[in-house]
């Protein structure tokens, strides 16, 4: 398939309105198009055509029980695609949409279970990127969306990472800036009676309990560091089964006292180097969370391209509840691979 490719940051605004058009059309025709998020590259298809949302599955070579997010322009299309009441929601929406926060709700029959893995819940959000909420408002449906990476890749947060697993296998790709957040977003059950977090991300539970006056729960499945039976898992959201965010290279997640953490990644560049191998190492500055965040994935692709052998990652301090949405990304990146300085 010939991919087109639109740099949006470079069109006039004529230009900018037409590229969106011409993918709008191809999302109402049952295309694949990529767009820029805040928080990562989205491939997206028409969340309610079955067919359209198979081939999401098939470009990205992910499992067909992994739901996707439904990426939406406003609370009426929300309405549209769910079967319940908006009362809680419409507080959260009001505090954290537009932006990197999904609730996942009972879906409607609109719906098809193919985009929902199977499940009669749906996960939806209103994402704070100008491109992809006039790309969704022109096209007129629910946009289903996963990251635009090959599965089990890490995310891509650059127009180059998305052109370089994608290409030829969807219609247009619109290039965007860099994704400013950097990991996905955080993703809150509102199903049962106890609103629980199945995704960590930049919004805390902290900030969702201040919004709903209640305390917020963390599903096992986000906090569990060795999860040696992950396949286990029935997944009502992305990202809680199966490997994910994985570079090439072994990566070995490094935690302890600074100093300590420090000392050992120079111990073992050096003796693994001597050996002939080419090391990485991913060392964010103390207490940086955010950037953290926005790095993660494109250090990892970098490390990628450098075609390094062993990745050295310094652990965050889970005790913030940024950190600890970053760790989440990191543990599994590195398969949970630990060591203790």
């Amino acid at each position: 398939m010939d991919t087109k490719i639109f740099d949006i940051e470079k069109l006039n605004l004529k230009e900018k309105e037409k590229a969106i058009y011409e993918a709008s059309q191809a999302i109402k025709s049952g295309e694949l198009v990529i767009f820029p998020t805040e928080t990562v590259y989205g491939i997206g298809a028409d969340g309610l055509n079955y067919e359209a949302v198979s081939n999401i599955y098939k470009a990205k070579g992910r499992p067909s029980d992994n739901p996707l997010i439904l990426h939406v322009c406003d609370l009426d299309m929300v309405r549209d695609v769910t079967d319940c009441d908006l009362g809680v929601l419409e507080k959260l929406a009001k505090a954290f949409w537009p932006g990197p926060f999904t609730a996942v709700l009972k879906k409607s029959e609109k719906v098809p279970l193919i985009t929902t893995g199977g499940l009669d819940t749906v996960a939806v959000r209103i994402p704070d990127n100008d491109i992809a909420v006039e790309l969704i408002r022109k096209s007129g449906t629910p946009i289903a969306a996963p990251s635009a990476n090959i599965s089990g890749k890490p995310s891509p947060t650059k127009p180059e990472h998305v052109i370089h697993d994608m290409s030829g296998k969807v219609k247009i790709i619109l290039c965007g800036d860099k994704c400013r957040v950097g990991i996905e977003s955080t993703i809150i059950d509102l199903t049962n009676e106890e609103p629980m977090i199945l995704r960590p991300g930049i919004i805390s539970a902290t900030q969702i309990s201040k919004v709903i006056g209640r305390t917020v729960a963390m599903d096992a499945a986000a906090s569990i560091k060795n999860r040696e039976s992950e396949n286990d898992v029935n997944p009502k959201a992305p990202g809680m089964k199966y490997k994910h965010y994985a570079p090439s290279a072994q990566m070995i997640i490094l935690r302890g006292k600074r100093s300590d953490v420090e000392r050992e990644i120079t111990e073992i560049k050096k003796q693994r180097e001597s050996q002939g191998e080419k090391v990485g190492v991913i060392l964010f500055e103390e207490n940086d969370f955010k950037n953290a965040a926005r790095e993660l994935f494109s250090k990892l692709r970098k490390m990628d391209d450098d075609g390094v052998d062993l990745i050295l990652a310094g652990a965050l301090d889970e005790k913030d509840e940024i950190g600890f949405a970053v760790m989440n990304r990191m543990l599994k990146s590195a398969g949970y691979n630990v060591r203790e300085v």
